[in-house]
């Protein structure tokens, strides 16, 4: 018995890179804008709120 090589028709592969290259692309964005309402949430409190957190004012540029 023998044991065929199979291939990725032509042009899987680089379709396959620019969809997870897409995906990347989708998944940077929706941190990035996750991270900046997390900002701009933490922003509007106060001092004495984000002391109960156990943040600062210096924490919020971190995230």
């Amino acid at each position: 018995m023998t044991t065929a090589n199979i291939h990725a028709p032509l042009g899987a592969v680089t379709v396959l890179r620019v969809v997870d290259a897409m995906t990347n692309v989708k998944t940077s964005i929706v941190e990035w804008y996750e991270a900046r309402e997390t900002r701009k949430a933490l922003a509007r409190l106060t001092d004495a709120q984000l002391d109960d957190i156990g943040m600062s004012r210096a924490d919020i540029a971190k995230i």
